[in-house]
């Protein structure tokens, strides 16, 4: 049986293989296995929780404690944030295991994930064509099997664009149904923050 810890190391090394598509800015390598290993003994023990198993990137825009946060922008560069998204909170408490932050537009505006100022995000897909954005990073990672699912932003269109260039499956949730508390926000009264998956 596969476990969450062998999981995190595929995952890693795929990542380290698809450096050129530069779909992650921060890799939490030691954070993810340690924290796989946690949920296996929980999983083992039977007091795992629902997400248990699950690896998780999460768009450069959404809040993380103690982590660095940028919206993929030099102005926010080395700042970490003293508080997590509602929603980190809630999948690490379901046990989901966080494995870096994506790439992005700068603040989410933009719509061909070209307009970070860490570089664009190649489309795994054909790498010479866009992953759309602007949570581009999030829907390449899943779409490059990098991870289990992703978590993005949408205010217009920023995650279901992207899922549609990558072929992966976004959703943006009815607006109030998922909380934006953590979310750096692009237009407050319209961002959700959505999954991608690949199915």
């Amino acid at each position: 049986m596969s476990s969450t810890a062998q999981a995190v190391e595929t995952f890693l090394s795929k990542i380290e293989h698809t450096k050129d598509l530069n779909i992650f800015l921060e890799v939490w390598a030691d954070e993810a296995r340690a924290k796989a290993k946690e949920v296996d003994e929980k999983i083992a023990n039977g007091t795992a929780g629902k997400l248990a198993g699950m690896v998780i990137a999460l768009k450069d825009n959404i809040c993380y404690k103690d982590h660095k946060v940028s919206a993929a922008s030099k102005i926010l560069e080395g700042f970490e944030s003293q508080f997590s998204a509602t929603a980190v909170e809630r999948l690490l408490a379901e046990d989901a295991v966080f494995i870096g932050r994506t790439n992005c537009d700068e603040f989410a505006m933009g719509s061909g994930n070209e307009n970070s100022a860490y570089g664009p995000v190649k489309n795994p897909l054909n790498p010479a064509k866009v992953p759309g954005g602007s949570s581009g990073g999030s829907a390449a990672a899943v779409a490059a099997g990098l991870c289990h699912a992703a978590l993005g932003s949408d205010t217009g269109g920023s995650i279901r664009q992207p899922a549609a260039f990558t072929g992966t499956v976004g959703f943006k949730p009815t607006y109030g149904r998922v909380s934006r508390h953590g979310l750096i926000a692009y237009a407050s009264s319209f961002d959700q923050i959505g999954p991608f998956t690949t199915n």
